[in-house]
């Protein structure tokens, strides 16, 4: 029996757009609120009006003038509240972020 990680994915690419179609299904995605962005997450809900939290599209805030590492940062304790040991039974085990470098700054967070 494989065991497969709970993974969630965080997009904090302003310009991820349709790209955010092709991302494995069932698997959460959190991602930043902007307008190419929107475009295809409302479509996407209007298409998989079924998902839940532990499995949709969540978007955030888009901060304009925040960095994008910044923009993870700010959204990684929402994350985890949402799919860690509090929320889910397995709790997520991987983050895959799209727009962001793994810095220093982010290591520590």
């Amino acid at each position: 029996m494989t065991i497969v990680p709970y993974k969630v994915y965080v997009v904090v690419d302003r310009e991820f757009g349709e790209r955010l179609a092709a991302l494995e299904r069932d698997v959460p995605v959190w991602i930043v609120d902007s307008p190419a962005n929107k475009i295809v997450v409302q479509r996407l809900w209007n298409e998989r009006s079924k998902e839940t939290h532990l499995t949709g599209i969540t978007t955030f805030n888009n901060s304009e003038s925040s960095a994008s590492e910044d923009l993870l940062i700010g959204e990684l304790a929402a994350v985890d509240l949402h799919h860690g040991s509090y929320s889910a039974d397995p709790p997520y085990t991987v983050i895959e972020v799209f727009g962001a470098a793994l810095t220093t700054e982010v290591k520590r967070n």
